[in-house]
């Protein structure tokens, strides 16, 4: 079956007709700003600041079939079309995820966010939970002065949380029968199988990071290849070029779910 979402769908997306995408990575601040006495020096605030070059990479794949089901099944070009594409962007979301940035990998934003910080909150979290962890990393997030629009964690660990119950056997979540959009703190949860189990990531997605297409998802049907004309074939290629910047790594806050627990936990 098709993955039913794809990073792109949360990601903002420009269009770019170079090979390399150029662009400037901000990955903390100093600052200096204070009132200051008559005569007295202004302090310094600095950005901390790199200049990344990221190539436009190609993601893609080809396959065989015969022209007797090119013939006799017209829809199946049409058929193709609709599900080729999706395989691929099944790969694409594993490299904007978890790219490392060395080509021909895309550069990942789960590689490059922040990883999760107890603060003030580690060992002071009595029976720590799922929900203490995400509750954590937003505070994380907060204290960067940003602001989540989406939580991503694959389904085992979604449906984990549904399952917890409270010392009298009740559901933490009462309302999930009801089938309304899961959100923790108003943040949008999105359970994906682009994430790995035990994984989270929550960050501000339509500022910390962009995707850049340069050529969009394509099909092409060849007969001219190989020994297609003698053996009867088409070869049916479908392809993508882009890159993903991340713009803002301390935007994102990634975490295992079971690590992070134990950090929290009193005892």
């Amino acid at each position: 079956p098709s993955r039913p979402f794809h990073m792109r769908q949360i990601l903002p997306q420009g269009s770019t007709s170079s090979d390399v995408v150029r662009y400037v990575k901000e990955s903390g601040y100093s600052d200096g700003s204070a009132v200051k006495a008559e005569g007295a020096s202004l302090a310094q605030s600095d950005f901390d600041m790199t200049a990344v070059s990221t190539p436009i990479e190609k993601i893609g794949a080809y396959f065989r079939i015969s022209e007797e089901m090119m013939d006799s099944t017209p829809q199946l070009s049409s058929y193709l079309s609709a599900r080729a594409p999706e395989k691929l962007l099944a790969v694409e979301d594993n490299q904007v995820l978890n790219g490392s940035g060395v080509a021909p990998n895309l550069t990942g934003i789960y590689t490059n966010a922040t990883a999760f910080a107890a603060g003030a909150f580690a060992g002071a979290v009595t029976n720590p939970n799922e929900f203490d962890v995400i509750t954590v990393a937003l505070n994380q997030l907060a204290l960067a002065n940003y602001t989540a629009d989406y939580i991503l964690m694959n389904p085992s660990d979604f449906h984990k949380i549904l399952l917890l119950k409270d010392t009298t056997n009740d559901y933490l979540v009462k309302n999930w029968l009801e089938g309304m959009a899961p959100r923790i703190a108003g943040v949008p949860v999105i359970a994906t199988t682009a994430i790995s189990s035990d994984k989270y990531l929550i960050g501000n997605f339509a500022q910390g990071a962009q995707f850049w297409v340069k050529d969009n998802v394509s099909l092409g049907f060849f007969r001219e290849d190989g020994t297609n004309v003698r053996d009867g074939f088409v070869t049916v290629r479908c392809q993508l070029r882009g890159a993903v910047a991340v713009y803002l790594p301390n935007a994102f806050v990634k975490g295992d779910f079971s690590t992070d627990k134990t950090a929290l936990a009193s005892s």
